[in-house]
């Protein structure tokens, strides 16, 4: 699945046209969670009753009917998948919460299926059809939907970010480019001293986007809370501030993808740390630097492109990784701020290295994890992240596709 998103051009009355839809599906999403909560539990709600009570609201509510049928059905879908993810989590008896699903408040995007829109011939403008007064909108950007059949869009989604409206087409495609073989093998260990290193010494600079922006985010912050409330100044002020958020989301999406392209194309093997960020970030001294390196995103836009590619990503357990000597397999305990590894074989590696080579090392030996192809996170027309490119990966701005 590919996801293709042009930034939307239109009228002031357009834009609110926009957000009044955008309410809507949060009011449906939000009583269809209600609708589920009330009913007993014999009852045993499956998703098509939550679709059948989003048609009960369309009769009900009027600004609900001026939505477009399978724009409900979706927000109605939506409300399903958080309640099947917390019924999977019980099942897998996760630790820690379970994703009770919570009612929204800060919904951005309206989505719809195969119906409601309409493009114009040039496929540069796109028209909402529905009694929401919408009308046609134009599309900026560089991407080429015209090269695809208007079958193939299984969804298109409008999405208010910081920076203005955007329009998200879900395009039903296998995209591939395979690359020739390198006859190399690499490790990486992700870090915070360097974003990662590899088995061949190499160090990758830490970014930080966050800390060197969070001055100018703290000082946006406090501007806020100087105005009065509810004051256009106030809603500038927000703006601002969500600005500076949204910057520092891209440019940690654009570093980690451009990354994970690089090192997918130079190698035929990346061997990785199969980690548990979230449960990392339960460490309140590293988490901020943890979410600043953005390592999970790595990790997908690893498998991503592997995938892709037709090269092979292999996660390895953590487990005494960075312990265990590469050359001799002698464990040497160290805290984290020993950044050299010294071994009594005579080793003497950076940290970081020692570790990636040890990754490598079990990929190589297919401990812990079957040698496959890697899968990348295909894009799901209902749970998929959304990217600015074609993949399937969490964004931090938008809520899920």
């Amino acid at each position: 699945m590919l996801v293709i998103e042009y930034k939307i051009k239109a009228k002031q009355a357009q834009y609110r046209a926009i957000d009044e839809a955008i309410r809507t599906v949060q009011f449906i999403r939000n009583k269809c969670l209600r609708y589920w909560i009330d009913a007993p539990r014999e009852a045993n709600l499956k998703r098509f009753d939550l679709n059948k009570y989003s048609t009960e609201l369309r009769n009900e509510f009027t600004f609900v009917k001026d939505l477009n049928s399978m724009a409900c059905q979706a927000s109605a879908e939506r409300t399903w998948s958080a309640i099947s993810r917390f019924y999977d989590n019980c099942k897998s008896k996760k630790t820690g919460k379970k994703g009770y699903p919570r009612f929204q408040k800060d919904n951005r995007s309206v989505e719809y299926k195969t119906s409601g829109w309409r493009l114009h011939p040039t496929k540069r403008r796109i028209t909402i059809t529905d009694k929401k007064d919408i009308g046609e909108l134009k599309l900026l950007g560089k991407w080429d939907i015209h090269t695809y059949p208007i079958q193939s869009i299984k969804r298109v989604r409008l999405l208010r970010r910081a920076d203005g409206y955007y329009c998200q087409f879900a395009v039903d495609v296998v995209s591939s480019d395979i690359q020739s073989a390198t006859n190399n093998e690499i490790g990486l260990d992700v870090g915070i001293e360097s974003f990662y290193t590899d088995s061949n010494g190499y160090q990758e600079p830490n970014p930080r986007f966050l800390r060197k922006a969070e001055s100018g985010i703290k000082q946006a912050q406090r501007r806020i809370y100087k105005k009065q409330k509810g004051s256009a100044g106030r809603c500038k002020a927000r703006a601002r501030y969500s600005l500076k958020h949204l910057r520092v989301s891209r440019q940690r999406n654009e570093h980690a993808k451009r990354v994970a392209r690089n090192v997918c194309k130079s190698n035929d093997l990346v061997a990785y740390e199969d980690l548990k960020v979230s449960n990392m970030l339960k460490n309140h001294c590293l988490a901020k630097s943890i979410s600043d390196a953005s390592w999970y995103q790595f990790r997908q836009w690893i498998e991503y492109f592997a995938s892709k590619l037709g090269k092979l990503a292999v996660p390895v357990p953590p487990q005494y990784t960075s312990t265990e000597c590469s050359q001799c397999k002698r464990v040497v305990k160290k805290s984290l701020s020993t950044r050299t590894h010294v071994c009594q074989c005579g080793c003497i590696l950076h940290r970081d290295t020692n570790a990636a080579i040890n990754i490598l090392q079990k990929a190589r030996s297919r401990g812990g994890h079957p040698r496959s192809n890697a899968k990348g996170v295909a894009t799901s027309t209902l749970v998929g992240g959304n990217l600015l490119e074609q993949v399937a990966t969490k964004n931090l701005e938008s809520p899920r596709l």
